[in-house]
């Protein structure tokens, strides 16, 4: 085993129900009178899939189930602040964090007994750009990017799939890279395919896209690659992208405008950014209390802007706990991926590790106008059911990369 199996996790287990149980305690004095049947029994719902799953996961994974814990904590947080703000799609969000869990146990046990993941390379190049053809093809444009597919009343972006896909890429790529070096050109296939990704995603103009998928090949390539001259082209191409963007693209042009200088167009195109401001600093330290703040006013607030939601009713503090969550989870990550001595899953975690780091510091970074804004969500504490569900499978894979797979070892390969 790679992890210390030999850790108690009934204590936080309980103090996450406790938690939960004082929350929407709160929320339910504060909308008494909407309270109905359906409700209440949605809300025992939630606590009981929460502590159930994670009784299970203790009994069938031997691997780090901290992680799991952690996010279910951010789920719970995000569940009753999106209640808070509309319930109906609070009822929702309850579904989808039901559904994600599901997902979550069916990726864990699919991704533990299929063997041979670092052998299809191809498989996951040919899978990304078909997702991205058909996103082209038939998806529907929002805030200005087309990277959502509609499919009758359900939407979802076929982006967060190619995320994972991408990591798998990588990681295959870099577990067979002895292979790959003695190509003629084979130092150049992974670079090439990665362009490839990054040049569908300028046609979506979905530029948030492009940062999360830059920030992962470049951090693994700066581990795994050893000619360090394509390091240096890949970071030059990076910024001639993101010059490229503001001049080709309006509405990064605005964003860019908006984060120099929200309080010149507060009336119109810096409305949001300066109400998050607004409601950021209204909660204090502990927040005007679940009910009794005004998140209302920020529009879209349910998805990016959850966090300034969040920090207004229930405080700086609080916010600043979801970002010492996203750190530990982060930092588990690491750990498991530095422990696994498989690899492809080892490469995997970093990968993963990196996704929800990234994802998570640039929509804090945007809400706090530290950086412009991306429209990216929050995983596993936003509004959506496709940020959630691929969330979930990055955490079920990242389940299985903690624990010891020595057990496959020669079926997998490569033994650090």
């Amino acid at each position: 085993m790679i992890l210390n199996k030999k850790v108690s996790y009934k204590r936080p287990r309980n103090l996450l129900v406790l938690f939960e149980l004082m929350a929407l305690l709160l929320l339910f004095v504060h909308d008494k009178e909407n309270i109905d049947k359906f409700t209440m029994i949605s809300a025992v719902s939630l606590i009981f899939i929460i502590y159930i799953s994670n009784f299970i996961l203790l009994r069938v994974s031997t691997g780090d189930n901290y992680i799991f814990l952690i996010v279910t904590m951010l789920i719970s947080i995000g569940v009753i602040m999106i209640y808070r703000i509309d319930s109906t799609l609070g009822m929702k969000q309850v579904i989808w964090a039901g559904i994600g869990i599901i997902i979550f146990f069916t990726t864990y046990l699919l991704v533990k007994k299929i063997k041979g993941w670092e052998n299809w390379t191809k498989i996951y190049a040919i899978l990304s750009i078909g997702l991205f053809v058909i996103t082209l093809l038939l998806g529907t444009r929002k805030k200005g990017s087309i990277n959502w597919i509609q499919l009758g009343r359900f939407s979802f972006q076929p982006t967060e799939i190619i995320k994972i896909l991408t990591i798998f890429l990588i990681s295959a790529y870099y577990t067979n890279y002895e292979k790959y070096k003695e190509k003629k050109y084979g130092p150049y296939y992974l670079m090439s395919i990665i362009y490839v990704f990054i040049v569908f995603l300028f046609l979506q103009r979905d530029l948030g896209a492009v940062l999360i998928f830059y920030a992962i090949f470049l951090a693994l390539q700066f581990i795994y690659e050893e000619n360090r001259k394509l390091l240096w082209y890949n970071m030059l191409f990076f910024i001639i992208s993101g010059v490229a963007g503001f001049f080709l693209f309006d509405h990064v042009r605005i964003r860019f405008e908006i984060w120099m200088d929200p309080w010149k167009y507060i009336d119109n195109k810096g409305y949001q950014i300066t109400q998050s401001l607004f409601a950021i600093a209204t909660g204090g330290f502990f927040g005007t209390g679940i009910g009794l703040g005004h998140p209302d006013f920020i529009p879209e607030v349910h998805t990016d802007f959850i966090f300034s939601a969040i920090c207004e009713e229930m405080g700086i503090f609080t916010g600043i706990g979801i970002i010492m969550l996203f750190l530990i989870l982060v930092y588990r990550g690491f750990k498991i991926a530095i422990s696994q001595r498989n690899k492809f899953f080892r490469i995997v975690a970093l990968g993963i590790s990196i996704l929800f780091g990234i994802q998570s510091f640039i929509i804090f970074g945007g809400v706090l106008n530290m950086i412009p804004l991306t429209g990216i969500t929050i995983p596993f504490v936003s509004y959506g059911g496709s940020s959630m569900i691929s969330s979930f499978i990055a955490l079920g894979i990242l389940q299985v990369a903690s624990e010891d797979l020595d057990v496959g070892e020669k079926r997998y390969g490569e033994r650090a």
